[in-house]
């Protein structure tokens, strides 16, 4: 403990002056407390071998747009159209925003595969069309994310940050049924309370690859494929019908595409793009994003040409 000590401190020395791209002039609010804090962290950070370097990778590739999630639609009055997403004249409950994602994970003889699509909902709102539902933990651990966004993404911002202090603590990687249970052991304390947290923890430890289900009523399922969601019934059955555990990279990745794009074809709740992340034994990578509507039509072009000629050599 007294090394982990001495590599924090040392750390936190070596932080005296922060990197260029992190030099603030006066900002308001931002004086020596909050820059102190913002070192430690940073140690923090080093001392973990934790992943900025991977979460700026991670976010540069994707185009997030000009959306901002939760924004009243540009041209409306902002009470009229809050009033759209009551429940009714009279209601106690202010708002009704129902929600739906498609988020699915499996195992397969070269990893696991994480996939998402990227729509937010707010009632009958899309509030935002390329958001995030597949969150980093850490280097080798990756949460999907299915409910109310803003629940999902605090406990896993709360998972990472527990990960690292028990790196800090112990001097080496919780595994991924650990971070499960320190999930559901956190969330069952507020059952009942309204969290709306499903999550999928996809990851790499001593174990080998490891796949968890965690709900925000302390449930935690281990199991090889999982699809969460409004579209998982979609999904599956595209999952159902070509899932193999000795897929190639190629198939898997197709396949995963493949799911959700259905889903999204079918599901109001679902759609934007389609995030593609691959857990291997070096970490997590995040494979690519497509726009789901060329994607599925695309699909639908080669099947039906598959199925011509396939009528023509019958007739032959």
């Amino acid at each position: 403990m007294a090394a982990v000590f001495h590599r924090f401190t040392s750390a936190i020395d070596n932080l005296a002056v922060l990197p260029s791209d992190l030099k603030m002039g006066p900002v308001p609010g931002f004086g020596i407390l909050e820059r102190t804090r913002l070192q430690t962290a940073m140690a923090l950070e080093q001392v973990c071998g934790s992943d900025f370097a991977l979460r700026k990778h991670y976010m540069e590739p994707l185009s997030l747009g000009s959306y901002n999630t939760g924004a009243v639609p540009p041209g409306q009055d902002p009470e009229t159209f809050m009033i759209r997403l009551c429940r009714g004249e009279g209601s106690r409950v202010a708002l009704e925003l129902a929600h739906g994602t498609t988020t699915l994970a499996f195992k397969f003889q070269g990893g696991i595969i994480a996939a998402a699509d990227t729509r937010s909902s707010s009632g009958s709102y899309i509030s935002s069309p390329d958001s995030q539902k597949v969150i980093p933990i850490h280097s080798h651990l990756l949460g999907t994310t299915s409910g109310t966004a803003a629940d999902c993404a605090t406990w896993e911002r709360l998972l990472a940050r527990d990960f690292r202090l028990y790196q800090l603590r112990h001097g080496l990687k919780l595994s991924v049924a650990g971070a499960a249970k320190l999930l559901s052991s956190a969330l069952y304390c507020y059952k009942g309370l309204g969290l709306c947290v499903a999550t999928l923890l996809c990851g790499w430890d001593h174990t080998g690859p490891a796949l968890f289900y965690v709900y925000s009523d302390g449930t935690r399922l281990p199991g090889d494929t999982f699809s969460v969601g409004s579209g998982s019934p979609y999904a599956y059955s595209v999952l159902d019908e070509s899932y193999r555990y000795d897929m190639s990279t190629t198939e898997a990745y197709a396949l995963a595409c493949r799911a959700v794009c259905h889903a999204t074809h079918r599901d109001a709740y679902s759609g934007g793009h389609v995030d593609l992340f691959h857990v291997q034994e070096s970490g997590w990578k995040l494979v690519s994003r497509k726009d789901v509507f060329p994607f599925y039509y695309g699909l639908q072009s080669r099947q039906k040409n598959v199925e011509e000629g396939e009528e023509e050599a019958g007739t032959h």
